[in-house]
């Protein structure tokens, strides 16, 4: 199946605790990324197929990024777009999960680019949790909306 380019979907996966509201997000792997924190975080994404379901695809690229098979119910988050013009449709489900233990699938790229060097490495590099106001300056700007969509959708006392 051909890829959508400009497509992705992905899962926000949440937990409550005593302090409130924490995320679960990646930091995305290779050179490029390697030194960026601030911004630079993101939900496990990737893109959607042609004629896949964006749901199905959020799904398999949670579990292909962090090795983790997200269990329902999801909760829609809707879509943004991120500055470069990407939509991004998200979900949100709750669960647990050990950052330690993410492994994540190996893309390759060339670095730097037009250089011909391709390196092979992972598509995330970590994962971390992070409670709802640190996850807003660590995550992509334009995701930190999911963040607060998710926030709506919680019974009020839920995420404090």
């Amino acid at each position: 199946m051909a890829k959508r380019p400009n497509v992705s979907a992905g899962l926000l996966l949440f937990r409550r605790s005593g302090d409130g509201l924490e995320v679960f997000l990646a930091h995305p792997g290779g050179p490029f990324w390697e030194a960026r924190d601030l911004g630079a975080w993101t939900v496990p994404k990737g893109l959607v197929e042609e004629g896949e379901d964006p749901l199905a695809a959020a799904i398999r690229e949670f579990e292909e990024e962090t090795a983790i098979r997200p269990e329902g119910p999801f909760v829609p988050l809707g879509s943004v777009r991120q500055k470069a013009g990407k939509l991004v449709h998200a979900w949100a489900w709750e669960g647990e999960a050990d950052p330690r233990r993410v492994r994540s699938n190996l893309m390759r790229a060339e670095w730097p680019r037009g250089s011909g060097r391709w390196l092979t490495f992972p598509e995330v590099d970590r994962c971390e949790w992070f409670d709802a106001r640190n996850a807003r300056r660590k995550i992509n700007p334009a995701q930190a909306e999911l963040i607060d969509r998710l926030e709506a959708a919680l019974p009020g006392d839920a995420t404090r």
